[in-house]
C-alpha cells in the first residue's frame, strides 16, 4: 500500500507597509487565527506563523510584518485560493503584489 504525500508549498505573505497596516492586522487577527486553526486541524497547514522585524529579537515589542506557511495541497492554485480567501488578504493586511507561493521539498524531517 502506497502512502503518498500531497505536494507542499512555502508561502511568504508580507504585510503592506503603510502606517495603518498593523492596526488592520490586529483588527482581524482573531478571525485569521480561527481559520488558521481549522487549516492546521484539516492538515493543510503544517507550519504557520508571523514574520517579525529583526529588531523584535531584542525587544519586548514584537512587530509583525507578514506571515509564512508550509502548506500541503494538491495544487499551487489550491494554495493560492486558500491565501486569497484569508481575511488578511481580503482586508488588505497582506500585500498581494508580494505574495509568494512556491513548491517546497523539505531536506529535513518535520518535528
Amino acid at each position: 500500500m502506497s502512502t503518498s504525500v500531497r505536494p507542499r508549498f512555502l508561502v511568504y505573505a508580507p504585510d503592506h507597509t503603510d502606517k495603518d497596516a498593523f492596526s488592520r492586522r490586529m483588527s482581524v487577527r482573531a478571525t485569521h487565527l480561527d481559520v488558521a486553526k481549522q487549516n492546521i486541524a484539516n492538515g493543510k497547514f503544517l507550519v504557520a506563523g508571523a514574520l517579525l522585524t529583526p529588531e523584535s529579537l531584542h525587544s519586548e515589542e514584537k512587530k509583525m510584518v507578514g506571515s509564512s506557511f508550509i502548506v500541503e495541497a494538491e495544487t499551487l492554485e489550491e494554495v493560492k485560493e486558500i491565501m486569497e480567501k484569508d481575511i488578511y488578504y481580503t482586508s488588505g493586511v497582506w500585500d498581494p503584489e508580494k505574495l509568494v507561493i512556491l513548491p517546497f521539498v523539505a531536506a529535513t524531517p518535520f518535528p
